[in-house]
């Protein structure tokens, strides 16, 4: 039988796995973790150091480059280990996603379980996992040369092709799981789809902020420092203006502050809108969940900025951008399809 239920369990089981990546992966990015590891072994990387002269090996590697000479100077060697292991559970967790999703589309093809259109979506599911994997090293080759620290815009490259794998390998288990046609209605499938949108962007722009450190300045909330609505910083700090948008902490901050409002707004229109159309008990419930979802990561992203990310707090974030990632995901899917 094609495109059955351990299709849909190996889907959602890549899913899972790229959550716990991208969860591990803000803790290496919030602990300062992701240039410990300054080669890329695909195969004898997976293993650690395993006795002192190993340890010792890679943490004279890790002396060479800007990060330990301009930053981590005082590190000893166990200070290097802490940080390695965030880094290497991170790329573990990477190539096991590959081995996940590779091997079982191997099996599915041979058995002949797939569609013609699964085996194209898969391939293409595929696709982005490598380039997922080819971004992160990419990423971490921006900081070792002489800023320690990786391009904001190849980190924001690296989370959202996560992101979007995710959301796609989501909806290719949707697809299969409701392959029947229903009537669509269009103005509320519009309305999320524009909110979709909006929501990749405002992650976009999350990326940016954690790529800029932008989170620890302007920690107050509802206006920016100095009781102000739009800081002056927002828009000096670049020359000319729209770069303090795209590379100015203040101004990429001042973006993600203001989107995320229009995200909240675009969803409570939704929700409000739904209410008065005709539409399934379980449309109804995932509407319910957007709502509720949205809100407390609102709340997440104020508390972060207030208390200067935390760790905690910080991943806490980023892990109910995924919640809200999903069930935008479903919600797009159940009122398309």
């Amino acid at each position: 039988m094609k495109d059955n239920k351990s299709v849909i369990y190996w889907l959602l089981t890549g899913c899972l796995l790229i959550f716990i990546m991208v969860v591990v992966g803000g803790i290496t990015r919030l602990t300062h973790s992701g240039l410990s590891i300054s080669n890329y072994k695909l195969i004898s990387g997976t293993i650690p150091p395993m006795n002192e002269i190993e340890w010792q090996e890679a943490f004279d590697l890790y002396k060479q480059y800007p990060e330990y000479q301009k930053i981590n100077s005082d590190f000893n060697l166990q200070d290097f280990k802490e940080i390695y292991f965030w880094e290497w559970i991170h790329r573990v967790i990477g190539r096991f996603i590959g081995v996940v999703f590779i091997i079982p589309f191997v099996y599915f093809l041979l058995k002949k379980q797939l569609t013609k259109a699964t085996i194209k979506k898969s391939i293409l599911l595929l696709f982005l996992g490598a380039f997922q994997g080819f971004l992160g090293w990419y990423m971490v080759k921006s900081g070792l040369v002489e800023r320690p620290d990786v391009s904001h815009y190849r980190l924001a490259l690296h989370l959202t092709t996560a992101f979007i794998t995710f959301s796609f390998a989501l909806w290719i288990a949707l697809d299969i799981k409701f392959p029947k046609q229903k009537e669509v209605n269009t103005s509320l499938r519009n309305l999320i789809r524009v909110t979709f949108l909006l929501l990749i962007i405002q992650i976009i722009w999350g990326a940016f902020v954690a790529g800029l450190d932008a989170g620890f300045i302007h920690n107050t909330w509802p206006l920016m420092n100095d009781g102000k609505l739009i800081h002056e910083t927002v828009y000096i700090e670049q020359n000319p203006i729209w770069r303090n948008f795209i590379e100015g902490k203040s101004g990429v901050q001042f973006i993600h502050r203001y989107l995320a409002y229009i995200v909240v707004a675009l969803i409570l229109f939704i929700w409000f809108k739904a209410k008065k159309q005709t539409i399934s008990s379980f449309q109804k419930s995932l509407l319910k969940s957007l709502l509720v979802i949205v809100l407390l990561q609102f709340i997440l992203g104020v508390f972060t900025l207030i208390y200067q990310v935390p760790v905690i707090l910080g991943v806490l974030h980023q892990v109910v951008a995924f919640f809200l990632l999903a069930v935008m995901t479903i919600t797009l899917h159940r009122f398309s399809k």
